[in-house]
């Protein structure tokens, strides 16, 4: 038993038992590696991560890498999920070097915590074109005896091209939502959906650029490609056809074969992009996709007494890669009858699907639908669909009496805020109640678990990071607009304050990740990694704050990190996919001033309109709603059924709310 038993990741837990003398991340650690003269060996991961498992059992568990570990360094372990600022600034490091980067992360440090070596997953020995580990270590511990010098030298190189050169703000117009919808749709895969080459992730923050971009412009080439990719994710083996929510992402171009973890903020993501499709196309099948993932997310990843909990693992074990998730024939003939596996085996097994460690195991995935089916067995489609369903619920039975993967049941400020945000905006999409209910008393239970004496945290013990502040001010301002209760607004502008305090970069524009920089690096990202970056989320609160409150300097800064950024968002585009959300909103947003209750009919139907970016204020309850876009404000609304026709009179007539 090693130190890492007391600390509270589950991550760092699982190492205990580990033969390497660990450390958590700590002065103690780099002050003993000084005090010792020995390089320091960072570990840095995830318990959801199938390489670090395999690394960890192949590595870590080993006498002799164990021996040389203990002797000639000081080795710390990471939990990436915990300490995302840490982890960052060596995925940099390990990049800058030429490395591809991920997890697990392998560092080597100097005691001063400065980066001279790394890598990601080493095999024990020589393998598959990968140096042994222990040979690594051997390399490592002889380069730092002996060639100080040249580490210095290099170390001295490598940070200082780490020091992120600033970037040079551009202007914003409209012309930039074109241009970058042209960029994103110019990636697409137009036979398999989605963008880019395996692996293949969801890139979430695209989408709903794109979802929005359909409703203003109706342009046929993109709602073609967000139909194409949200069909081609569902029916693949990224979403879990038994137990509902998506994987993480996919390990080939068609979406077949998952890497198996699943991640709160990955679904809250995808519940997103399902349910704004929804309401903008009206098709069922986005509807039956986004409440599979709020079942998975409620069933999984959700504590009862309110809050959600950050993963599931891949495995159970680390030899058998989505062995939870995966099946046999004969593990399928032995729950369903021969008619339902008939059927089931037709609609979700292929061979396509077959695991590369075992190839009687498959990855399920929709490899023929239903009408096809009805078609080979000469059954009526509402029959096959009743033997699919029936099927289906056999196996979610089956496989949940099997050995399920670890869930990390951290409570993260940043994870909670998306997923109750995400509720929310399900609510108003749904009129699900229960989606409400259970997001308040998340929201409050988050407030009171990370909210100590007005000090956010990320987790216990960690203070909050951009994305803390983001996300649960974006679930406050969700709370305001759906329940009209003022104090979360009160809340949401404490927050957001105590955020543009610390983090806002006064002299440029923009937020940092954090106020403690490690290294000297400072980051002020816009990349959506993978979820939206909290910039952007940050530049829509900013927007939002200043509907609610006439505050000018929430818009004055919502326009200078919108400026800031727009160079480097024009230069990676898809993968900046929610900063050009939020520009879009700058440009496209329409404000709903309630002058209704609450609990209203009028209220209600205005809180549910199927727009993609707007903002509702409550004033007093005098019967009617008042809409604006942009400075102009249109005749007070007092038919519940007119705010509707409101907006749908606008979408494609040219006159502020579309381009």
């Amino acid at each position: 038993m090693n130190r890492l038993a007391e600390e509270k990741s589950a991550y760092l837990k699982h190492a205990a038992n580990q033969k390497i003398d660990w450390y958590p991340w700590s002065q103690t650690a780099f002050d003993k590696a000084r005090h010792g003269d020995r390089p320091v060996f960072l570990s840095s991961g995830a318990v959801w991560c199938h390489w670090c498992h395999v690394m960890a059992q192949e590595c870590f568990f080993d006498d002799e890498i164990a021996e040389i570990l203990n002797n000639h360094f000081v080795s710390i372990k990471l939990d990436r999920d915990e300490r995302p600022d840490i982890d960052r600034r060596y995925q940099m490091a390990v990049a800058a070097m030429g490395q591809s980067g991920g997890w697990p992360l392998t560092m080597f440090l100097t005691p001063d915590k400065v980066p001279f070596f790394g890598g990601t997953y080493f095999p024990p020995e020589d393998r598959h074109g990968r140096p042994g580990f222990k040979k690594v270590l051997k390399a490592v511990i002889e380069l730092y005896k002996s060639k100080k010098d040249a580490i210095a030298e290099y170390t001295g190189k490598l940070m200082d091209a780490l020091k992120v050169s600033p970037d040079s703000a551009g202007e914003i117009s409209k012309t930039n939502l074109h241009e970058a919808v042209i960029n994103i749709l110019s990636n697409f895969d137009p036979q398999n959906g989605g963008f880019g080459a395996a692996p293949k992730f969801p890139m979430s923050g695209a989408m709903e650029f794109l979802i929005n971009r359909y409703y203003f412009t109706g342009d046929e080439s993109t709602g073609h490609a967000v139909r194409k990719t949200l069909e081609a994710m569902a029916r693949g083996g990224l979403y879990d056809q038994v137990g509902g929510g998506f994987h993480r992402y996919s390990t080939d171009e068609a979406w077949l074969v998952p890497h198996f973890e699943k991640m709160a903020d990955d679904n809250a993501w995808l519940l997103r992009n399902y349910l704004s499709a929804y309401s903008v196309f009206g098709d069922e099948y986005y509807r039956e996709i986004a409440t599979g993932i709020i079942k998975f997310l409620r069933d999984v990843l959700s504590d009862p007494e309110g809050g959600f909990y950050t993963s599931q693992d891949a495995d159970v074990t680390p030899d058998d890669e989505g062995g939870y998730f995966t099946w046999t024939d004969e593990e399928l003939r032995s729950v369903l009858t021969e008619e339902e596996h008939a059927v089931i085996s037709l609609h979700l097994m292929h061979e396509a699907g077959a695991m590369h460690h075992d190839k009687s195991k498959r990855a399920l995935f929709q490899a023929m639908s239903m009408t096809a089916i009805a078609e080979r067995t000469g059954r009526p489609a509402s029959e096959v669909m009743d033997i699919i369903n029936r099927g289906k619920g056999k196996l979610l039975l089956s496989r949940n009496s099997r050995e399920a993967p670890f869930i990390d049941r951290t409570f993260y400020s940043s994870i909670n805020g998306m997923l109750i945000s995400v509720f929310l905006h399900g609510f108003r999409i749904l009129h699900d109640t229960e989606l409400k209910d259970f997001a308040i008393k998340s929201l409050g239970r988050t407030l009171e678990m990370r909210l100590i004496n007005k000090e956010l945290y990320h987790t216990e013990n960690v203070r909050a990071l951009l994305d803390d502040y983001a996300y649960l001010t974006d679930a406050l301002l969700a709370a305001y607009e759906v329940t009209g209760n003022a104090a979360y607004l009160s809340q949401a502008e404490e927050l957001m304050k105590t955020c543009l305090d610390k983090l806002w970069d006064r002299d440029k524009g923009g937020f940092f990740d954090t106020d403690d920089h490690l290294l000297g690096i400072h980051i002020k990202g816009v990349e959506d990694m993978p979820h939206p970056s909290a910039n952007s989320v940050c530049i829509r609160l900013l927007l939002k704050l200043f509907s609610a409150t006439g505050n000018n300097v929430y818009h004055q800064h919502a326009e200078k990190a919108l400026r800031y950024f727009s160079v480097k968002a024009g230069e990676i585009g898809i993968h900046a996919g929610h900063y050009f959300s939020a520009l879009d909103a700058y440009y496209h947003n329409l404000k709903l001033t309630l002058h209704a209750g609450p609990g209203s009919v009028l209220s209600g139907t205005a809180v549910s309109l199927p727009v993609p970016y707007f903002d509702i204020i409550y004033g007093q309850d005098k019967g009617y709603v008042v809409p604006c876009i942009g400075e102009v404000c249109y005749n007070p609304i007092e038919n519940p059924e007119a705010p509707k026709d409101f907006t749908d009179e606008r979408r494609h007539a040219g006159n502020g709310i579309h381009e």
